[in-house]
């Protein structure tokens, strides 16, 4: 029998996903092992021109969006 893992591990996007609010991930970093560290950014209820124009803000003011993470 299939296992769900929605039912064993809580999704933060779950209660947005429900209420009508734009969630987005953006980079904002890499770990020290060279993963990649995201931020989540939550706008109001069905804002979701301001959510992307968040995103783009930031990914203007910060280089994160420059780096890539070494393939092994």
């Amino acid at each position: 029998m299939a296992k769900f893992y929605i039912f064993e591990i809580p999704l933060l996007t779950s209660p947005f996903n429900v209420s009508g609010h734009p969630a987005m991930s953006v980079c904002n970093g890499f770990s020290a092992d060279g993963l990649p560290v995201g931020m989540q950014i939550i706008g109001r209820p069905f804002d979701d021109a301001g959510v992307l124009a968040t995103a783009a803000a930031y990914e203007r003011a910060t280089p994160f969006r420059l780096n890539r993470p070494v393939l092994k």
